[in-house]
């Protein structure tokens, strides 16, 4: 477990100026493992790139991201993007999920990923 890198919380604090940021830890893991807590947390028996626990409180902005490797690099592949780009994506969207975004719809999907190019743009 090790703390999300300063830079991409800073862009977050630019960005979302009225929310405080506490800690945000990232869990790399492959996709095995983060099948293991797909299933055990949240009933689900899929792969996927990354799995969000959001622990806020007092309207601090902290939780938890479990990301796969595996799943960056394929995805990573797939859409022709550097490695680098792929993995703060993935952060990106952790930590959107926490702020309060989601992404169940086509409609919230759009806006997820708009505000994930956002951050990635400010990197």
């Amino acid at each position: 477990m090790i703390p999300v890198e300063a830079h991409i919380i800073s862009v977050f604090e630019n960005i979302y100026q009225d929310l405080r940021f506490g800690d945000i830890y990232i869990h790399w893991m492959n996709d095995e493992e983060l099948l293991e807590v797909n299933r055990k947390h949240l009933n689900h028996d899929y792969y996927t790139d990354i799995i969000t626990f959001d622990y806020t409180r007092r309207n601090k902005i902290s939780g938890e991201l479990f990301i796969s490797e595996d799943r960056i690099e394929d995805n990573a592949k797939q859409n022709d993007e550097p490695l680098e780009r792929e993995r703060n994506r993935v952060v990106a969207h952790g930590i959107l999920h926490l702020v309060g975004f989601g992404d169940k719809t086509d409609e919230e999907k759009a806006i997820m990923r708009s505000k994930e190019n956002e951050i990635l743009d400010r990197l």
